[in-house]
């Protein structure tokens, strides 16, 4: 009589649970399907890689859990006035424009930024050995491979795509030549030194004669740039960027760090995959 009730609890927990029920279980904590689903919706990534991404969320905030592991808001808060003094923006100014180019509110600007800082941390747990500066030639090595990031036009120029539909916008992109209704155009020259630097990457990172991704553009609508030409291509001395090379070949170590500490912990992790949308 016990193991069938304890088995009606369970069954109503699992898949009585609430927003549409348990997806996985990771060391008996649940992923529901909602949050599945919404990380398809945002990654435009399938089921199951959508699952694995927060098998690997999951396995993180656990293990941070587990280690005592916390982040506060003073540092969430100076981690935030760093970002925005590294690009010459005022707080707000800096809010607007990740708001603005990354559709992200302040509330998912500090929960990501959260995540960042807990990520370092757990790194700092895990490491067995502290982690060394790069050598001048692992520096000289990620410019060569890199100097497109590096590298910023005088300014682009851009036929810019802007709708309230986002479908509109994917039906102009996947076919330019046609005509879609509910679509502005403008074709626009837009100074590198004028722009905030977060635009000013994305742009940046378009080829020419593509279009860039689709992005929210804080007025209740959405804006796709297309690429025609980038004027007056400079590209940055070594010596002017070495802190940045450092930094991003640092992040990189300390990423495949974590990324093997985290394949050998799910190896071991009770994970049971109940059922996926």
């Amino acid at each position: 009589m016990r193991s069938l009730t304890l088995s009606v609890v369970l069954s109503t927990f699992l898949w009585g649970a609430p927003i549409g029920g348990v997806a996985v279980l990771v060391k008996n904590t649940p992923i529901t399907l909602f949050e599945v689903q919404q990380e398809m919706k945002q990654s435009g990534t399938s089921a199951k890689q959508s699952a694995d991404t927060l098998i690997r969320k999951k396995l993180e905030q656990l293990e941070a859990q587990e280690k005592k592991i916390t982040v506060t808001s003073a540092e969430i808060n100076d981690e935030l006035n760093r970002m925005a003094s590294q690009n010459n923006l005022t707080m707000e100014q800096f809010l607007n424009a990740m708001k603005t180019v990354r559709g992200l509110s302040e509330k998912d600007l500090k929960a990501k930024v959260e995540e960042t800082i807990k990520g370092q941390k757990l790194y700092s747990a895990i490491a067995f050995s502290k982690m060394g500066q790069p050598s001048a030639e692992e520096e000289n090595e990620y410019y060569q491979l890199h100097l497109d990031e590096f590298s910023r036009p005088e300014s682009f120029d851009v036929t810019t795509y802007i709708s309230s539909s986002q479908e509109a916008l994917s039906m102009q992109i996947a076919d330019p030549m046609r005509h879609v209704e509910n679509i502005q155009t403008k074709e626009e020259n837009i100074p590198f030194g004028k722009i905030n630097p977060q635009l000013a990457q994305i742009l940046n990172k378009i080829p020419e004669g593509s279009f860039s991704a689709i992005l929210p553009n804080g007025q209740n609508s959405f804006v796709s740039f297309y690429m025609r030409d980038k004027q007056n291509v400079v590209t940055e001395n070594i010596d002017a960027v070495r802190p940045q090379i450092a930094n991003a070949i640092l992040g990189e170590k300390r990423n495949q760090v974590l990324n093997d500490y985290f394949t050998r912990l799910r190896l071991s992790a009770d994970i049971k995959v109940l059922r996926l949308p």
